[in-house]
């Protein structure tokens, strides 16, 4: 069973750094492939980053190449997501997601999902 807890939300202004962290709790980790989507208010969900299951290939959507970074630790259990250079247009709720199999950029394909965690951007 895996179970995403996401952590390192929180407000911060236009050009800063904040990093996410999304840790399982289930015995399998390595087996996923992992991604991290976001949800703005009155939005839909977008795909942000996503991590093969041993990070040897990492996609970013357009939006945050050159300002995201996303990496995981197989040995505990948990994938991050360095967010630097951020803009209010970052603001919203960040969820992380696990699948089986390769990685995409299809919410519909993640059977796994966190909490979320908030992060707002202020100008």
């Amino acid at each position: 069973q895996v179970q995403l807890v996401e952590s390192g939300g929180g407000l911060v202004q236009a050009g800063g750094s904040l990093r996410l962290s999304c840790a399982d709790s289930g015995r399998t980790f390595s087996n996923y492939a992992m991604a991290w989507f976001r949800q703005a208010p009155g939005k839909e969900r977008e795909f942000v980053s996503a991590i093969s299951w041993s990070a040897a290939v990492t996609y970013h959507a357009d939006s945050v190449k050159g300002r995201f970074t996303i990496s995981r630790d197989n040995a505990k259990n948990t994938v991050y997501l360095q967010m630097n250079s951020l803009k209010p247009e970052d603001t919203a709720v960040y969820y992380c997601a696990a699948r089986r199999g390769a990685y995409t950029g299809d919410p519909s394909d993640y059977v796994y999902w966190g909490q979320g965690t908030q992060v707002t951007v202020s100008s």
